[in-house]
């Protein structure tokens, strides 16, 4: 239920620019009706955002939204919902300060799908060497982070916290609620795991909203309409949506006055948007970059990068999904309209990191469930294929960006492409692939989809050459 208190502080970890366009604006919107019960501090569990953290500090953590729509109507709203900026210290002396203090009522966090180092069995990686850095007591994840946190709030008498995870994942406060529970037992920390269990929640979101990364001429565009030099601005989409399980341990904001969604379960929406939205998105992403594509929106134009992303929902993805309280067809295509729009200018760069994570996450599970009901998803199949491709350009130093992923390991990567047969090893990661690692069936499903990625590739680039 909503909580009343007038001092109740909401921590989030993760200054990156989703935040602020989705949970803070969300926030924001709630003081703007009337209700400032609730104050947002905003931290970052890595030294990588300083110059960001000190910026938001000298403008007392106001900054500009700028929405776009897809006919290019742009607004601009100043965002004032974060109260205070926390700072970035080596021991996290300052957030811990703060997540410990009883009116602390909710930590969120977003640290993207590779900061939670689990596979497909919800287990973490420990030969991840910042996992293993924090079981030795280090704090550069979210699960040594949480760990500081949650132990100095215990011994300060342990007031009741949820904590809630924004990432796009999975099951993603279950997944996280799994993976901080077998840190701290690995950890030693068995006392806490047990405070976990009676003080802690951690509800399932689905959280969505195109936000690119800001640019110069974001900011150029901010000074000219709003006569404002804001240092930190962010753009997103019009579109915007927040679904969340009603499970808050000790309240919370009564958000739903602003457009959230409180439900029993999240699941319907979760798999809609994750299977429909993130897994199309990094199909367009890997097939623009292959064709030497820079945005979102000029890849989806072209016929057959949105014919692929439509043929793998619309043959795999819907039954698989069927029935669901989503309109499954309707989403698909105001998904691909929202990619299509010219306006907000999302790089295939940004979209296309983290494959090592979006694989396992996104996409097997309908691989998964086509082969139980003994349907051959070609479609998906086109998916991990243009990844595999994707990393024989980057095996080549032919990508035209610098490839980024939390999951990514250069040497096992270079040691596949050079293998007598890549495809095969490829299919037999099972971090990638869970049940199907090195099966036949996936290893020829996967074979001759890469073979139809390339066909492709040659039809496309020689009709561009032509």
């Amino acid at each position: 239920m909503p909580s009343s208190n007038a001092s109740s502080t909401w921590l989030h970890l993760g200054a990156g620019s989703f935040h602020r366009a989705h949970q803070a604006w969300y926030l924001h919107r709630l003081r703007e009706a009337g209700d400032a019960s609730w104050r947002l501090a905003l931290a970052n569990i890595r030294n990588d955002a300083a110059t960001l953290l000190h910026d938001l500090a000298a403008q007392h953590g106001a900054y500009t939204l700028e929405t776009v729509d897809t006919a290019g109507r742009r607004a601009y709203e100043r965002i004032t919902s974060i109260d205070t900026i926390v700072p970035w210290d080596a021991d996290l002396a300052a957030v811990c300060e703060i997540g410990a203090a009883p009116e602390t009522r909710v930590i969120s966090f977003t640290v993207t799908e590779g900061g939670y180092y689990l596979d497909q069995q919800h287990q973490l990686d420990t030969t991840q060497p910042d996992i293993a850095t924090d079981l030795r007591g280090g704090a550069c994840t979210l699960y040594g982070a949480l760990a500081r946190v949650l132990r100095q709030r215990m011994r300060r008498g342990g007031a009741p916290v949820t904590l809630l995870n924004c990432d796009n994942l999975r099951h993603n406060g279950e997944r996280v609620g799994h993976g901080l529970r077998q840190f701290l037992t690995l950890h030693g920390d068995e006392d806490l795991v047990a405070w976990l269990d009676t003080h802690a929640s951690t509800p399932n979101t689905m959280v969505d909203r195109i936000t690119p990364r800001p640019t110069d001429t974001l900011r150029e565009r901010v000074a000219a309409r709003t006569g404002w030099q804001d240092r930190c601005p962010v753009m997103a989409e019009t579109f915007v949506q927040w679904v969340v399980e009603d499970d808050f341990r000790a309240g919370r904001p009564a958000l739903e006055r602003v457009g959230v969604e409180f439900v029993t379960s999240v699941l319907p929406y979760e798999e809609a948007k994750i299977r429909v939205l993130n897994a199309s998105h990094s199909c367009i992403a890997w097939a623009g970059t292959l064709l030497g594509l820079r945005t979102i929106d000029e890849s989806v134009a072209v016929p057959s990068i949105r014919r692929m992303a439509w043929d793998y929902v619309t043959h795999d993805v819907i039954p698989c999904l069927t029935p669901s309280p989503v309109d499954l067809a309707a989403y698909r295509d105001t998904v691909l309209d929202r990619f299509a729009n010219p306006h907000i200018g999302d790089t295939n760069q940004r979209v296309a990191a983290d494959g090592f994570s979006k694989i396992p996450g996104f996409i097997t599970p309908t691989l998964v469930e086509s082969f139980a009901r003994d349907h051959a998803p070609l479609a998906t199949a086109m998916l991990p294929a243009l990844f595999f491709v994707f990393l024989e350009r980057w095996g080549a130093g032919a990508l035209p960006y610098a490839y980024q992923d939390g999951q990514f390991d250069p040497a096992a990567a270079r040691a596949m492409l050079d293998a007598p047969d890549p495809v095969a090893v490829y299919c037999q990661n099972a971090a990638l692939w869970g049940s199907l690692a090195g099966t036949p069936a996936l290893t020829s499903l996967i074979r001759d989809a890469v073979g139809r990625v390339r066909a492709w590739l040659g039809i496309e680039q020689a009709a561009t050459a032509s």
